[in-house]
């Protein structure tokens, strides 16, 4: 595991603590030296959860453990700087002779006094694994993490379903789990009103692991398909909330420039128009034409423009390869913004729709935007039938997919940060070069980087010039193959 060098640990002193917390504390000491032969026990269990945690939690990150244990959680990511807290000595030192390379402390994550000597580093993801559970006041332990917590900052809380409380019992009654005390078992509903009330926003929830045990490779194989359905996932013993501060540290940053980059083929009867509609919305703004090989002169139009209206920021280019997906990645190659956002150059998401998607990423209300042209009626033939009943289906399945609530996923508007586009192409190998449209490259990236996706309706025009580049049959059987895809890439690991 690649690891900074930590820093010196800086143990809190054990406080006084209540009755409940007091036998928490002596189970912890008690229990230190045995952490392994439970671990093993339970190997498959564990390596699964860490299996999805590594996925939540891509490699080179600064990662806090609050309420570490043993810390085998922390030491399987691949975190660049990794801080283990555990308000128990014996837990501490187990964590420091098992995993050297890492930051272990000792201190009580109630305590404020533990909370704010953290407050002066920056942490790209805090993870709670199991601790929620034994918190006395987990409204209060959320609320002083705020200032911890940058625009960018991912709460990760994983525990066990409340569902599986009698069975957990039984297997720590047979000796086939390590003992606990009596935990807070909570609902995923419960938590994630409880962390609201905490001011702390929830990007996505997941459900796995319907069998904690391999039973011959059973296990696996039923984990990894039936599991992950809809309904019978809420059956699962591992529940994943991660959130996001609504109440981050203030950014000194002024306000974000801008690109909109405009793919376009065949489009030569609405180069200017896009152009001229296009409200200003940045303190810098440019706008990038990505031609697509057109045969009606859209790239002489492309010119004429850019060069007709010298006091705008324009560029100009020729895609190297086909598809739109290829026309974005290089305009968001060529773009110098801060926010990134896309244009469809046929004009049916009207350009004066634009400053609602920059306000949504300048505010920081969202991470991710995404237009839904499914809100608003349309124009008559703005969006053809079988188009339209395809597009609610699988706006229905993408949402299951990717475990955030969309209803469009075919719009061609939409923006993220420039600095989150760098990170979505530092991670696309993951995916792979697989989208002609574009389109899911963005939607699939954004997800694995726990990015909020935030949707605004906009209103759907007919097109005034030339004819829709989509075919139904084709592009539909593409859009299938699309669905497995996800599947395996999002559900099925």
């Amino acid at each position: 595991m690649a690891s900074a060098v930590p820093t010196v640990a800086v143990d809190q002193p054990v406080r006084a603590y209540g009755p409940r917390k007091q036998a928490f504390f002596d189970a912890a000491e008690r229990l230190a030296p045995e952490y392994g032969k439970w671990r093993e026990l339970n190997r498959y269990f564990h390596e699964e959860d860490a299996r999805y945690l590594r996925f939540l939690v891509r490699p080179g990150l600064r990662v806090l453990e609050l309420g570490c244990a043993r810390g085998d959680l922390l030491a399987a990511l691949d975190c660049a700087t990794g801080i283990g807290i555990d308000f128990s000595p014996a837990t501490i030192t187990a964590a420091r002779e098992a995993h050297p390379a890492l930051d272990w402390r000792v201190g009580d994550v109630e305590d404020p006094d533990v909370i704010e000597s953290l407050a002066e580093q920056d942490f790209d993801v805090i993870l709670l694994s199991d601790t929620i559970g034994s918190l006395d006041d987990i409204q209060a332990t959320f609320e002083r993490l705020h200032p911890l917590c940058g625009p960018d900052t991912r709460i990760i809380v994983s525990y066990y379903s409340g569902a599986w409380e009698p069975i957990i019992r039984l297997a720590e009654a047979l000796g086939l789990k390590m003992p606990t005390l009596a935990q807070n078992w909570l609902s995923t509903e419960d938590i994630r009103a409880i962390l609201d009330l905490a001011g702390f926003q929830e990007i996505k929830r997941e459900w796995r692991m319907l069998v904690p045990k391999r039973l011959l490779g059973l296990g696996p194989l039923i984990n990894r398909t039936l599991a992950v359905l809809p309904l019978i996932r809420r059956f699962c013993v591992r529940n994943y909330l991660v959130l996001r501060s609504t109440r981050p540290r203030a950014s000194r940053a002024p306000a974000p420039s801008l690109s909109v980059i405009v793919p376009c083929r065949n489009e030569r009867g609405n180069i200017e128009s896009a152009v001229r509609r296009l409200p200003r919305m940045a303190p810098r703004q440019e706008i990038v034409f990505i031609e697509g090989h057109s045969k009606d002169g859209t790239l002489e139009e492309c010119r004429r423009v850019a060069a007709a209206y010298p006091q705008l920021d324009i560029k100009v280019a020729v895609q190297d390869g086909k598809g739109k997906g290829d026309a974005v990645r290089k305009g968001f190659d060529m773009a110098s913004g801060d926010i990134l956002m896309i244009l469809d150059a046929d004009l049916t998401v009207p350009p004066e729709d634009l400053p609602k998607f920059y306000q949504v990423l300048a505010s920081s209300k969202g991470e991710f935007v995404n237009g839904s042209r499914l809100v608003y009626p349309m124009e008559h033939d703005a969006m053809r039938f079988l188009n339209l009943v395809a597009n609610r289906g699988f706006a229905a399945i993408f949402s299951y997919l990717l475990n955030q609530r969309v209803t469009d996923t075919l719009c061609g508007t939409k923006a993220l940060s420039r600095q989150h586009y760098r990170e979505l192409t530092a991670a696309r190998s993951y995916f792979g070069d697989f989208d002609p449209f574009g389109d899911f490259d963005l939607i699939f990236g954004a997800t694995k980087l726990n990015l909020e996706l935030v949707e605004v309706p906009i209103r759907y025009h007919a097109r005034t010039y030339g004819e829709t580049q989509i075919s139904r049959f084709r592009h539909g059987w593409l859009l299938l193959r699309m669905v497995v895809f996800a599947f395996w890439k999002l559900k099925a690991i």
